[in-house]
């Protein structure tokens, strides 16, 4: 199984880093991708993917961190996408829960870095709060001309949790859709309808950790050793075996990232 988003390198695991590694790999984790939320958590993500064979590096200015965005520093991450274990251009989008940075700066971050992502021919990671018709907006008129060698591999809506409408949006678009600990979640009804909905060849599984921690440990911090939760509640909507859901999704996640 493969975690394909989880802040590994944020504070919360800098007590018990090793362990937590360690323990998702004994619960069968083979990888974990680390997205950056700006350029130091980008380089850190990459440091971690230096030391950790099963640690790979994504690197990206969040919505949340563009106040201050101007496109020079395109330059900064098109030198670290080139680094090695670098997977794709993330987290990057809209957010307009937080008050933390002006549309207009979150749009020209956004814009820029899926711009870079197309010249890199890396997917994306895309970060969606309460913004659901803006993000589609751009990524439906962004993946209308991307290079071949993303035709089929655009990226991912990260922990999907939007309307139907918007996941019908994505997967048109040849986005595929990330579920997290919400999933498992006793209030979550819409969001397991619109999952099992979504085609076995577009799901992937991810922790978000330290944040969205599934059933049974909500209220603590997330890690990776807790996907299985993911991958068992997403089986029994699909109605198939959880090995059946871990190969898919290890298998969905390999091509999407390019995983060895």
């Amino acid at each position: 199984m493969i975690d394909t988003h989880c802040h590994i390198n944020f504070d919360a695991y800098d007590e018990d880093r090793p362990q937590v590694i360690e323990r998702a790999a004994q619960a069968g984790i083979t990888r974990i991708i680390n997205p950056g939320v700006d350029e130091q958590s980008s380089r850190a993500g990459i440091a971690l993917a230096a030391q950790y064979d099963e640690i790979y590096a994504a690197v990206g200015v969040h919505p949340n961190s563009t106040a201050d965005w101007d496109d020079s520093k395109l330059e900064i991450f098109a030198e670290l996408a080139g680094e090695a274990k670098v997977v794709a251009i993330g987290e990057i989008g809209l957010d307009y829960y937080w008050d933390k940075s002006p549309k207009e700066k979150q749009f020209a971050a956004f814009e820029a870095q899926l711009a870079l992502a197309s010249s890199l021919e890396l997917p994306v990671i895309i970060h969606n709060r309460e913004a659901s018709d803006d993000v589609m907006t751009i990524l439906e008129k962004w993946a209308a001309h991307l290079p071949d060698s993303l035709q089929n591999r655009p990226g991912v809506l990260h922990s999907f949790s939007a309307p139907a409408e918007i996941a019908k949006r994505a997967l048109d678009a040849g986005f595929y859709l990330g579920f997290t600990g919400p999933i498992t979640y006793k209030n979550a009804d819409d969001l397991r309808k619109i999952a099992t909905s979504v085609p076995l060849d577009r799901m992937v599984v991810e922790t978000d950790g330290p944040f969205l921690t599934p059933i049974p440990y909500r209220g603590k911090r997330n890690e990776p050793a807790y996907i299985p939760y993911m991958v068992e509640r997403l089986a029994a909507l699909k109605q198939i075996s959880d090995e059946e859901m871990a190969r898919a999704t290890t298998e969905n996640a390999e091509r999407l990232f390019k995983l060895p």
